[in-house]
């Protein structure tokens, strides 16, 4: 197999959580590409390997990069964190993978953390859930409330990805609050990274927000 790029998802980060099929593109890969900090999660079991990392916001070069690579006849895995796509790295390689039409692309999926999360909170997603990322780099943060406050309406669990970074230190907490604000019944309540808080004890979900961005991390 040549000319070929897989997209791969690697989970919530150790060896456990790949699934078969990713650990199968990373044993065919040549060349392993992608963002510093998940490169350096596989790197200890593929030592071989050839290398190919960039930093934050740089996603389109390394699409960009995996395609010309693959076009010159290796076989390449773009890693990214859960699965690659969902917020992943899949949706732009195949945006870009239309200018290389002889590279084939496989999406490889993952464990993404929306289902890792509710593994490890005791809380897993029985019924209808949506996804929505805190990151205003590519969308506004009023279309991100105005999707919040949906959610909230239509009385959804939700996963919240990207919370926070430190050009937006306080969005998780703002999302929380919109959320526990627009929710109909006073009485129910929420999981916060484990703790279980009532909706009206607002400044008890201020305080507990406040404390999760500490953890929270991401690429976006």
């Amino acid at each position: 197999m040549t000319n070929t790029v897989f997209v791969v998802g690697l989970g919530p980060g150790g060896p456990q959580f790949l699934t078969a099929q990713a650990q199968s593109a990373l044993t065919q890969a040549e060349v392993l590409c992608g963002y510093t900090v998940y490169l350096d999660l596989v790197r200890p079991y593929f030592p071989e390997k050839e290398y190919y990392s960039t930093g934050m916001t740089q996603e389109i070069d390394r699409c960009r990069w995996a395609l010309e690579t693959a076009r010159h006849g290796k076989v390449v895995a773009l890693v990214c964190s859960g699965d690659a796509g969902v917020y992943g790295m899949a949706s732009p390689l195949l945006e870009l993978a239309e200018q290389f039409p002889e590279v084939a692309v496989e999406v490889v999926p993952g464990l993404t953390a929306a289902l890792s999360g509710g593994a490890v909170l005791g809380a897993p997603l029985a019924h209808d859930f949506c996804v929505i990322s805190l990151s205003d780099r590519l969308t506004p943060w009023a279309v991100i409330e105005r999707r919040l406050a949906a959610a909230a309406m239509g009385d959804f669990c939700v996963a919240l990805y990207n919370p926070s970074s430190k050009g937006r230190p306080d969005y998780l907490a703002r999302a929380c609050l919109l959320y526990t604000s627009d929710a109909a019944d006073e009485e129910d309540s929420v999981d916060l990274g484990g703790r279980r808080i009532h909706k009206k004890k607002k400044k008890k979900i201020h305080r507990a927000c406040d404390n999760e961005k500490e953890d929270a991390d991401g690429e976006q």
